[in-house]
């Protein structure tokens, strides 16, 4: 089968596609490098830009955008350009991935999308509001586009925590700052690639071929717990 991994380069995107081109199937990692694991075809692809993703097949069984920043900053300290940026990459490049990977979903006649959110959608956080705005729009796109291409289409997201990736770099830098982050979670650490990918990759299987429209918290049990 054909799957498409948007931000397939680096961090959780990149271990998706590890794991998909591991079960045999046809993969194509798209980032503003281009860069690609062993076994996936790279394209190059600016997810702020308005071009089309080029080389895309003509059959997708599956869609992942994994682009994402982390920009966290009090209310008053945050401008509107950082705002706009967030939502764009995020959401508007989620919107530009899919409508190019459309026609090829409607070509394969069943077909699976996977989402990012975050958990800080579902339960506030200081410091969140651009990131939590532009990624609650994924999840209201996750449940109207759930609804608006079943039952050909399953479309559903995921929702971490903070994960040990390079996106994170910044708020991992020490590992005082790894056990303190770890800590806040009821499970005692926080999530690595693998949990997330791990999750992403049985959404885009047939053991989930009844499930469509959920955010599934992949997060140590922090937006739901209080231990």
């Amino acid at each position: 089968m054909n799957y498409i991994v948007f931000g397939g380069s680096r961090g959780i995107g990149s271990v998706v596609v590890d794991g998909l081109v591991s079960q045999g199937h046809s993969v194509w990692s798209v980032s503003r490098s281009g860069k690609a694991a062993a076994g996936a075809v790279g394209i190059a692809w600016d997810a702020v830009s308005d071009e089309v993703p080029p080389g895309l097949p003509s059959e997708i069984h599956g869609v992942v955008y994994a682009p994402g920043s982390i920009n966290l900053k009090p209310f008053r300290g945050l401008k509107l350009d950082e705002f706009r940026a967030d939502f764009e990459l995020n959401a508007m490049g989620a919107v530009k991935a899919l409508q190019a990977c459309l026609p090829g979903m409607k070509l394969a006649g069943k077909a699976s999308v996977v989402l990012f959110s975050t958990v800080a959608v579902q339960t506030g956080m200081s410091f969140h509001a651009s990131i939590a705005m532009a990624k609650g729009a994924i999840e209201g796109l996750t449940r109207s586009l759930a609804a608006e291409w079943a039952p050909q289409i399953r479309v559903n997201a995921v929702a971490p925590s903070l994960v040990n990736t390079d996106l994170a770099s910044r708020l991992l830098s020490t590992p005082e700052k790894v056990e303190a982050s770890g800590k806040r979670h009821p499970l005692q650490r926080i999530g690595e690639p693998n949990d997330i990918a791990s999750v992403v990759l049985f959404l885009l299987g047939d053991g989930s071929d009844w499930i469509t429209g959920q955010v599934m918290a992949v997060d140590g049990g922090m937006g739901s717990l209080r231990t």
